[in-house]
């Protein structure tokens, strides 16, 4: 194993000592003081009102947040990410199953904006916002959801408000949920990360996250959602392009 790898492998143990700490702590927490973790947790969710302290709180520092968490922060050890940088140009597939890449989307000095998530309640929550980006950008920008794995799938870490998605065993399951996306009238394309993750893991974007490129490179990388996911920094961004 070369030195790269090792030195990767290293790290995920780093991780992994650090999210077993978290949740080891986060247990003993919910149990000595419940009323001050639910006080955490209301504060968190205050501006999505599809994060309800019922829906979130019996799944915290659960076996299935214990790996989902761990996947992330795994995931994000990966990410070859910067402004000002190339952006990686990843393998998708179109919903007709056509494959392509990222970098089809881009049409000459034109920014591409890039929504990665799923069906989860936060992504949902502001997808409207992703929209009216859409319908108030469409004369400067392109913009092209990618819809990577299921976040909070049914057999997973899942909230009460769930939609009903399984972990995706083959492209066909991901293709399938991803149609429930064109249910809500995107008005851009939609495709799908390949079974591998690979736009997933090198954007690092479990379990939502907002770029734009324009000409190659990245002019915005938006932080991880849930938290920071914030489709408005992306109107900045492109109202100071339009100015």
């Amino acid at each position: 194993m070369g030195l790269p790898q090792a030195g990767l492998w290293l790290r995920r143990l780093w991780v992994l000592f650090q999210v077993a700490l978290q949740v080891a702590v986060g247990k003993v927490f919910l149990i000595l003081f419940p009323s001050r973790v639910k006080q955490h947790i209301v504060a968190m969710n205050r501006k999505n009102p599809h994060f309800s302290y019922d829906n979130w709180a019996p799944t915290l520092y659960s076996v299935q947040y214990f790996w989902f968490v761990l996947k992330v922060r795994w995931q994000r050890l990966e990410d070859r990410t910067e402004p000002g940088g190339l952006a990686p140009n990843c393998p998708v597939i179109r919903l007709s199953g056509q494959r392509c890449s990222i970098w089809d989307f881009m049409k000459g000095n034109r920014p591409l904006v890039l929504n990665f998530g799923s069906c989860t309640p936060s992504f949902l929550f502001k997808f409207d916002q992703f929209k009216r980006l859409i319908e108030d950008f469409c004369s400067i920008a392109d913009f092209l959801i990618i819809y990577i794995e299921e976040a909070h799938a049914s057999d997973g870490w899942a909230f009460k408000n769930n939609v009903n998605i399984r972990n995706h065993r083959n492209l066909q399951d991901r293709l399938q949920a991803a149609c429930l996306l064109l249910d809500r009238s995107p008005q851009c394309p939609v495709v799908v990360d390949t079974m591998k993750n690979q736009s997933s893991r090198l954007y690092a974007a479990l379990p939502e996250r907002l770029y734009v490129l324009q000409a190659g490179r990245i002019l915005y990388k938006g932080k991880p959602g849930p938290w920071n996911y914030h489709p408005e920094e992306v109107r900045a961004v492109l109202e100071k392009l339009h100015s």
